[in-house]
């Protein structure tokens, strides 16, 4: 059954301010230096003591051979191919000391290897990561983990994705941005659309679970029709999840941006009708939408998941698994351990110096109290479901709803008479107008939002 989204124009534009992603509540901009590595191993040890939790491991390979001008990732670009090994020494250390928190009774369900370009380390490497990972974590033997890789195609050849899939890897997603060659050319990523296939079909003929394109949309020399061609080109590839961002022009803080010709740039209108267009291209080829971003086939993961109740968000976007605390291990790494978040160091000389001198690199983090993870449940429930339950909340937080949000509740209404969403005694229903404004509904329960106007985030839309 087809997925109902409205997009409403006059909406959107009223409502697209700047707002948080909600990768995490409370967000990273309340992280602070004043959470060190005495307070993660703190909130480690007390994860450890539930015998059994989950674990869920994030790589960061930070190095990438080009710099596309739209990025705004923390990467290193070189073409040295040698700065693999020392990053991967310390690596191996980082590992160690993060296993030695925790014992073998917590399963690995999830890994992620992002970047940077996780491919960028030569097979070799690739292999003794995943080694030194088992060596010290209980990983799955099987498929049952959920173990993904961002991979670029201009360097994830069949032979790669061979070796990917032979050392655990079940789910692959790849950066494609747009297949028209004139945008490529202005963001410096030539990546003809047949490299791009034969690493789909690579990743098919070898069993991967899922595999995902990404796209962005707002690049020079996008038009409507123009997108319509790349999106009409990744359904027909089959492609099982699409996430379609939104491109920020952010020169001031990402410096490749300024290689962008900002008079390129597609005009907001433009914007707005390749983003309506884009969404009815895949809901009408049966995609369903997942929320912010993301869209996938009904029998994906994640629309499975979603149809369950079982959906949630984390650093690395929506998830199947909840219950797992998320170790960071590389530099600029973010990591959820415990009640509270941490972000590793920016620079590899501050990560080779802890590392070396046997100190977990911890920059800063946050530890939530209870109301962070009663607003933390809250903002989940609703960008992952459109839906909330009171009672549900009241009874896992011993609150009276009502009562505790009566402020948010209030300021809900206007947006209930703009029919976003539907106010009830029980629930709080987000309707077809709302889904594409999610963010701003979760915005309403972000006390730090209200506290301080912080816009250090990108537009909702």
């Amino acid at each position: 059954m087809k997925q109902t989204i409205e997009f409403d124009m006059d909406l959107i534009k009223r409502y697209d301010v700047s707002g948080p992603r909600y990768t995490s509540y409370p967000t990273a901009v309340q992280f602070t230096d004043q959470f060190g590595e005495a307070d993660y191993r703190k909130q480690a040890e007390a994860g450890n003591s539930q015998s059994g939790k989950p674990l869920s491991l994030y790589f960061h390979i930070p190095f990438c051979d080009t710099v596309c001008f739209y990025c705004a990732c923390n990467k290193i670009a070189t073409k040295d191919r040698s700065k693999g090994a020392p990053y991967l020494e310390r690596v191996f250390k980082d590992i160690a000391m993060q296993g030695a928190l925790f014992d073998n009774t917590h399963k690995v369900d999830q890994l992620h290897w992002g970047g940077g370009t996780p491919t960028f380390i030569s097979h070799a490497e690739m292999t003794q990561l995943m080694d030194k990972t088992r060596e010290h974590f209980n990983l799955h033997d099987d498929d049952t983990g959920e173990y993904s890789i961002e991979v670029d195609p201009r360097e994830a050849d069949a032979d790669t994705v061979k070796v990917l899939r032979k050392l655990g890897f079940n789910r692959l997603s790849m950066g494609v941005q747009d297949f028209e060659p004139a945008v490529q050319k202005a963001v410096n990523r030539i990546q003809p659309e047949s490299i791009t296939l034969a690493t789909l079909e690579a990743a098919r003929s070898e069993g991967f679970k899922s595999i995902s394109l990404d796209l962005i949309y707002g690049l020079p020399l996008q038009t409507a029709k123009t997108f319509e061609r790349t999106v009409q080109r990744a359904i027909e590839f089959g492609t099982d999840r699409m996430s379609i961002f939104n491109y920020a022009h952010l020169p001031e803080m990402f410096k490749p941006q300024r290689r962008i010709n900002v008079e390129e740039l597609p005009s907001s209108t433009v914007k707005l009708e390749i983003l309506k267009n884009t969404i009815d291209q895949l809901t009408d080829a049966g995609y369903v939408y997942i929320g912010m971003d993301h869209f996938a086939k009904p029998d994906d993961e994640l629309a499975v998941a979603q149809r369950e109740g079982t959906l949630y968000r984390n650093f690395q976007g929506y998830s199947t698994h909840a219950e797992c605390d998320l170790i960071g291990l590389g530099v600029t790494s973010i990591g959820m351990v415990g009640d509270s978040y941490s972000q590793n160091v920016k620079t590899l000389d501050e990560y080779y110096a802890c590392i070396d001198e046997g100190r977990f690199p911890i920059l800063r983090g946050f530890t939530l109290d209870a109301d962070d993870k009663l607003r933390r449940e809250v903002i989940t429930q609703l960008i992952c479901h459109f839906s909330l339950n009171k009672q549900t909340i009241e009874q896992q937080y011993q609150i009276t709803f009502d009562d505790y949000f009566k402020i948010e509740l209030e300021q809900l209404k206007s947006m209930q008479d703009d029919g976003l969403l539907a106010l009830s005694s029980d629930k709080i229903e987000v309707q077809p107008a709302g889904r594409l404004l999610i963010r701003n509904i979760c915005m309403i329960f972000d006390k730090y939002l209200r506290e301080k106007k912080e816009q250090r985030f990108s537009k909702v839309i």
